[in-house]
């Protein structure tokens, strides 16, 4: 998926443990099948998974999760990472390494929603919860800087799908990302954020939200990033629901979409061929998006 992407399998994996956690190097390795685009992962026996990152970024996130998800564990509503274990680089492997206790539960899927508005519910308790976390001297998160910040990336983005995708309506995804833009800006605290809330990085269980993945981008700013569920994953009516639930106003409304498409119009080129999860949930977003504007 990426340029310079370490080789990774199963056997890698079992030289890592053999040499650094022997006790777990006869455990049965399985790489999972994911939507993820940062690390790979390895179902470690029943109860433990190896994530090993794809890039020099990725890797440098562990330690900011190794410091925040315990705190942040006792008060959130679901289950989220555990790190049980630090790998170091090794066995041609360039980066360190973690092992996570095993989560039970399965990702959503746009559009396959079992019990849609009790999901849009369950999200918009995490996101509240995150919003409320009372922590000190948390990092900036990744997506909680202005939109501006993306403005350039994403208007490219947009010219490229307009030049390799005839379906994309490349002057409706303009228009709504400059009324994103030019929403009233975030000034009040910064807040917690998730900042990576894809359809990958949740887990449900019977239709509701029992697990949250993936927290190396989290950290403090303006909390519409963490509204991105809205457009990428929920369908119109539990769109309602979750926006009723999130209470947000007009203009943070409107920047969350605006980080949902730019997230999507960015994705879709680049996972088109590496990532058929992720670049199909970018198609979705974005019409769900231009469906949005429409109305």
């Amino acid at each position: 998926m990426h340029a310079d992407e370490p080789d990774t399998d199963a056997g890698l994996v079992r030289r890592l443990l053999r040499a650094q956690f022997p006790h777990w190097a006869d455990l049965p390795v399985d790489r999972l099948v994911s939507g993820g685009t940062v690390n790979a992962v390895y179902r470690l026996g029943d109860t433990l998974t190896v994530r090993l990152p794809l890039t020099r970024a990725g890797a440098r996130d562990l330690d900011r999760e190794r410091r925040w998800l315990p705190k942040l564990a006792s008060v959130l509503p679901v289950t989220i990472p555990t790190v049980v274990a630090m790998g170091e680089p090794a066995e041609g492997y360039p980066w360190s390494w973690t092992v996570h206790e095993w989560i039970d539960g399965e990702p959503p899927v746009e559009g396959r929603l079992t019990r849609p508005e009790h999901l849009a519910h369950d999200v918009a308790e995490f996101v509240t919860a995150m919003r409320e976390v009372g922590l000190d001297a948390g990092p900036t998160a990744y997506r909680g800087a202005p939109l501006a910040t993306v403005d350039r990336h994403t208007r490219a983005a947009i010219v490229d799908l307009s030049h390799t995708d005839e379906s994309f309506d490349a002057n409706a995804a303009t228009i709504a990302w400059n009324e994103a833009l030019a929403a009233p800006a975030w000034t009040a605290a910064p807040r917690w954020v998730h900042a990576d809330l894809m359809p990958s990085n949740l887990l449900l269980t019977a239709g509701r939200l029992t697990g949250v993945l993936d927290f190396a981008t989290v950290g403090v700013g303006d909390p519409a990033c963490d509204l991105i569920p809205a457009w990428n994953l929920l369908s119109t009516s539990a769109r309602e629901v979750f926006r009723d639930a999130v209470d947000v106003d007009d203009a943070t409304w409107l920047r969350g979409r605006g980080w949902a498409l730019s997230m999507a119009v960015i994705q879709l080129p680049y996972y088109r061929t590496t990532n058929p999860i992720i670049s199909a949930n970018a198609r979705h977003t974005i019409g769900e998006i231009l469906a949005a504007s429409d109305t």
